[in-house]
């Protein structure tokens, strides 16, 4: 990827947590007039997913930026997974979420609570529903444009509210124009459920990249038969990837004529490269030349043969 272009996505980025935070500053103020309005469990809850909404979006906020410094000292491959701490911290918030909005649906539901001036909390909810769908809408855009996993944990976050935005108007109109209160209580239980499990799904991308894991098996294949697609290279072993931040790092080790000359060899290793930017722009890529039939274990030999083809696996 060109440095333009890369400057480009990270400013995408940076924008969209702006409007990120922004939208929850506006959601938190509209449900707090609603709950005191209405006294709506279902609005309470939600009242609390949008405060954590924006601890989790400054979290996003500042993760981006800090991501996006360049390599330093410490830090020679980057500070990509600032975006999966974030993704961490937001998963952490929302658990806590879950807690307190699971507990005060548990009471109202033993105790219920007439739901007043529910034409307000009906209208702060469909204007939540909207803006909401907007801010989703805009991160899917600008997610196309950066792969940024804190975005993408983000837009997880914020489409699940939407859903819940929706089960939270459902409560409330059946606690004001039903007279039927312990259905506001229950819609309120269904939003923390609903949260708890957006939540774990946050966990897991998040573990998963600061444990590199390796890219997925259809990308690995991907890779394997882009990189064979040069009959002169006559294998690939010690095939590794992982995430860090929106970049994907591939390593390997690649089978060539033992005959050829450094720069001959060298030509065949960037055209190589050349092809996978062409599919990962973002990607960080080392590929070692091995002359063919004296292929050895380097190093920690944690080769993944199984993204590897028939071809690429005989080499090694």
């Amino acid at each position: 990827m060109t440095s333009k272009a890369l400057e480009d996505a990270r400013s995408a980025t940076r924008a969209v947590t702006r409007l990120s935070v922004g939208v929850a500053i506006v959601l938190i103020a509209l449900k707090a007039f609603a709950l005191g309005a209405s006294g709506s469990v279902s609005i309470l809850a939600s009242l609390a997913d949008s405060a954590l909404d924006l601890a989790a979006s400054l979290a996003t906020f500042f993760a981006v930026r800090w991501a996006a410094a360049p390599p330093d000292e410490d830090h020679r491959y980057g500070h990509g997974k600032g975006e999966a701490l974030a993704a961490l911290v937001q998963a952490g918030l929302v658990f806590a979420s879950c807690l307190f909005i699971g507990w005060e649906a548990v009471q109202r539901l033993f105790d219920p609570r007439p739901v007043s001036s529910g034409s307000w909390a009906v209208a702060v909810v469909l204007i939540s529903i909207v803006l909401t769908a907007w801010l989703v809408w805009m991160q899917g855009r600008a997610l196309r444009k950066t792969g940024s996993m804190a975005v993408a944990a983000d837009r997880a976050h914020y489409a699940s509210d939407l859903a819940a935005n929706v089960v939270v108007l459902i409560g409330v109109i059946a606690g004001t124009f039903l007279a039927a209160p312990g259905l506001d209580a229950a819609a309120g239980l269904v939003v923390a459920v609903w949260l708890f499990w957006g939540a774990v799904g946050l966990l897991k991308g998040a573990t998963h990249h600061l444990l590199d894991r390796a890219a997925p098996n259809a990308d690995r294949m991907a890779i394997t038969t882009t990189i064979l697609s040069d009959p002169r290279i006559s294998g690939l072993h010690q095939l590794r990837t992982r995430l860090s931040g929106s970049v994907l790092m591939i390593q390997m080790h690649v089978d060539l004529d033992p005959g050829l000359s450094l720069v001959a060899a060298h030509d065949i290793v960037v055209e190589a490269e050349n092809r996978l930017l062409a599919t990962w722009p973002h990607a960080d890529i080392l590929i070692h030349p091995d002359p063919r039939g004296r292929t050895r274990p380097h190093g920690a030999d944690f080769a993944e043969e199984a993204a590897a083809s028939p071809r690429a696996a005989e080499s090694g």
